[in-house]
This record gives structure tokens, C-alpha cells and sequence, in this order.
């Protein structure tokens, strides 16, 4: 264990080259994981800031649409209204 650690001369042998490749991939695999969680919710309509309530009145809307209940001008003309009232603060 000792030769593969120190090599044959007392030097660090090969092994002293995947360091770097363990950094690297420390590095990748710690910049995925913030991409995936929490840089991902400065932007985007996945941001639950932007995102209406489950119960709210343009959810309510919108749920209906996507079942076919009402058609796409029914849809944007409520929406329209509903925007106005209940609609985001930050327009």
C-alpha cells in the first residue's frame, strides 16, 4: 500500500493526478445541484412567486380551460379581468 501511495522514487506516484479530476467533478456535481434547486427559482414561470395559488381565481380559470370547458376568447377575455383584480403586483 505504501509503493502505490509514494510511488517507486518517494515521490507521490500517479495517483497525484486525479486530484484534479476529483476537484473537477466536486465542482460540476455542486454547480448542478444549485442550477437544479436554487438558481432555478430566480427565474422562469416555474418561480412559485409568479405562479398563481392553487385556489385562486386565475388557477380556477385556468384549470377550467385546460378541461375544455370554455373555449380560448372566453379564456383570455376573463383572464383579462381577473389580472386586473387578482392579478400579479409586479406588472
Amino acid at each position: 500500500m505504501n509503493t502505490l501511495a509514494n510511488g517507486n522514487g518517494g515521490g507521490p506516484g500517479p495517483w497525484i493526478l486525479f486530484l484534479p479530476l476529483i476537484w473537477a467533478a466536486v465542482v460540476v456535481g455542486v454547480v448542478t445541484v444549485l442550477r437544479r434547486t436554487v438558481w432555478r427559482g430566480r427565474r422562469g414561470p416555474w418561480n412559485p412567486a409568479q405562479r398563481p395559488a392553487a385556489d385562486s381565481p386565475l388557477a380556477v380559470l385556468g384549470r377550467r380551460f385546460a378541461s375544455g370547458e370554455i373555449d380560448e376568447d372566453e379564456y383570455w377575455r376573463r383572464a383579462s379581468v381577473l389580472e386586473e383584480r387578482f392579478g400579479r403586483s409586479d406588472r
